[in-house]
């Protein structure tokens, strides 16, 4: 059997599928020239092939049937799997269309078409809804799938076979990506030391496919020494939500990876209060060379409302020191439009994002995504029609202090003040002469008083708490 893989590349802004958003994805269409140039910069590390897919890859594979990968075009085949998500199904379904019209029978997998299948049976053979691997399994030792089928959860994460890397995504040496940690290119592999997240965030949908579980050290260790055997120069980003929920178990994989002699590098994320300097130092040693976390709000209160346990500001200023002292890149994540929020709140956030001296930060705006317990909450003022604008950048519901055209400007506003600093490069390019710094801080004054003057000019109103 030839078995088709759809990971579909979006094509209207910069498009995120894969686990992001917990697999709805996320869509970005910038409209200043501060988002495009984030766009552009960011489109040239995050772009990697989905682990999901090559999970079904070592799947199909192993049962001794012909995989073939596309980003677009539809390929020749006996059955096709499509990636799903929010933020770009209808191209998904134009394809499953099309690959049906040329006589393949096509499913869809993913967050996605597990909570709203009804975007997708309609235009498909058979959808999983939930983890796909058994599912797939079956398929690849001979059952025909039809309708909704139900994707049983993995009991055993060690039992799966390792992802096809080989058979999914483009390796030539010219498509190697820089990072972040780096401006060396090299190849970039997404790996999950775990699924699902054990926290309860109202808003998040990581956790709402299955429950929380995690893989031994010893076959996440085997998956590396795998990968770096054939390719030396890997970059690895574990996609877990909260990589470090197990101190012990951390420890020890870092302790693993030195003793096997893995020369990695490696990105992560986690949650702050996870995080301790002699942690930071063993996964430094490891080869981490970047931690995204999420701050989200600088109100405590607000943070409470949606489940979050917050983080000292004081531990949060601590952790990011200690990753500067070390060499370790920190991306920072913010959510807009809590209820609980307004300008001024807002503004604070984004004075504290700066202040706190992350590498870079990411700010979005709250999206209500099907199957969340914030979903429930908002149900009755979500507004929004089209699934495609559920791609956490764009107002979908009424909010109680701020119109959609705010909560834009706001975001909008987050990434100039972040990105026009020259202080952002100071912090990208670890400048520590003092001269410079000093230079660089009365730069950044000036910077701020032009943005300042501009957003007056625009909406009568500086963005200031």
């Amino acid at each position: 059997m030839r078995v088709v893989l759809a990971d579909l590349k979006g094509t209207e802004g910069l498009v995120t599928k894969d686990t992001v958003a917990g697999g709805y994805g996320s869509r970005f269409v910038p409209f200043s020239l501060t988002t495009h140039w984030f766009c552009h910069v960011k489109r040239s590390y995050v772009q990697i092939p989905s682990v999901q897919m090559a999970y079904l890859a070592a799947i199909c594979a192993r049962n001794g049937h012909e995989v073939v990968w596309t980003r677009s075009e539809v390929a020749d085949g006996d059955v096709a799997l499509v990636l799903s998500s929010l933020v770009d199904y209808r191209r998904e379904t134009a394809w499953a269309e099309a690959a049906r019209a040329r006589g393949m029978r096509v499913g869809f997998v993913g967050l996605a078409c597990s909570k709203l299948p009804e975007l997708f049976l309609e235009h498909a053979d058979f959808v999983v809804a939930g983890e796909p691997e058994e599912a797939i399994r079956e398929l690849a030792e001979g059952r025909k799938l039809s309708g909704l089928v139900l994707g049983k959860p993995v009991a055993d994460l060690d039992t799966l076979p390792f992802p096809r890397w080989d058979l999914v995504g483009n390796w030539s040496d010219r498509l190697q990506q820089i990072s972040l940690g780096s401006l060396h290119p090299r190849r970039r592999f997404p790996l999950l030391a775990s699924r699902s997240c054990p926290e309860f965030c109202t808003y998040c949908p990581h956790r709402i496919l299955t429950e929380y579980r995690v893989r031994s050290v010893e076959n996440v260790v085997e998956e590396l020494s795998a990968l770096t055997a054939r390719w030396p120069n890997a970059f690895v980003i574990f996609r877990d939500p909260l990589f470090t929920k197990d101190r012990r178990r951390c420890l020890t994989l870092c302790s693993e990876i030195v003793r096997s002699g893995l020369r990695i590098e490696f990105e992560c994320e986690t949650r702050l209060d996870h995080l301790d300097a002699e942690l930071l130092f063993a996964m430094r040693r490891a080869g981490l060379r970047i931690i995204s976390f999420g701050v989200e709000s600088i109100s405590s209160q607000t943070l409470r409302k949606v489940a979050r346990r917050p983080v000292p500001e004081a531990h949060q200023r601590h952790i990011v020191a200690e990753c500067r002292r070390l060499g370790i890149r920190t991306a920072a994540f913010y959510v807009f439009g809590f209820l609980e929020d307004d300008w001024e709140s807002i503004a604070a956030t984004i004075n504290y994002a700066i202040d706190l001296g992350s590498t870079s930060a990411q700010f979005k705006i709250l999206t209500p995504y099907p199957g969340t317990p914030l979903w429930k909450q908002l149900g009755p003022v979500v507004y929004e029609k089209d699934w495609q604008r559920f791609d956490g950048f764009t107002p979908t519901f009424r909010h109680p202090k701020l119109e959609p055209d705010e909560l834009r400007f706001l975001l909008g506003a987050a990434y100039a003040r972040f990105y026009l600093r020259p202080s952002f490069l100071k912090n990208l390019w670890r400048i520590r002469h003092r001269a410079l710094v000093g230079l660089v801080d009365k730069l950044d004054q000036r910077v701020s008083e032009a943005i300042r003057e501009k957003e007056i000019s625009l909406v009568s109103r500086a963005v200031t708490c």
